[in-house]
């Protein structure tokens, strides 16, 4: 990858992985006030917008994020599977999807119900939250640009094999 398309990329990769942050602060705020509030209104409103925030936002964000990785460390010296860091920020990532994929149910769940006019006052209030798996789904997301900003040492066997390759050609 030349130097252009190199930081072209770099730029689109940091600013989807940002903006998928970005967008989980905004859920994890709605997911906060359902936690908290009792009013009905403000639930239903408040579980609607969830929704279309993760599927407008979080889900299109976290698949691009992952994409731009792998290009980024395959067509970088970095490599997919030659650091630690890189590995461990691509399974967390792939986690981080897996596990949203999975939460996707849930909040459609909610939202249904939100947006449905025969649910109750008490049913609203009784709903469950989703407020773990957001703050949770936060520290793996901050934990992922802390490595790919600290790049911590260390070579896995496939890296220290390609390393030693190198230098001995």
């Amino acid at each position: 990858m030349g130097p252009r398309l190199r930081r072209l990329m770099l730029t689109t990769h940091i600013t989807l992985s940002v903006s998928w942050i970005g967008a989980v602060a905004a859920y994890l705020v709605l997911d906060v006030t359902t936690a908290t509030s009792q009013d009905p209104q403000t639930l239903r409103a408040a579980y609607i917008a969830m929704a279309s925030i993760t599927w407008w936002a979080i889900v299109p964000l976290a698949y691009a994020s992952l994409a731009t990785g792998i290009i980024m460390s395959l067509g970088t010296k970095w490599g997919l599977f030659r650091h630690w860091w890189v590995v461990l920020s691509l399974l967390l990532t792939v986690f981080a999807v897996l596990v949203l994929m999975s939460e996707t149910r849930t909040i459609d769940f909610l939202a249904s119900a939100a947006a449905d006019p025969t649910t109750t006052d008490d049913e609203l209030r009784a709903l469950p939250s989703t407020l773990l798996h957001s703050v949770l789904g936060t520290v793996v997301l901050l934990v992922v640009t802390v490595l790919n900003v600290y790049k911590p040492r260390g070579l896995t066997k496939y890296g220290w094999r390609k390393h030693q390759e190198r230098h001995q050609a």
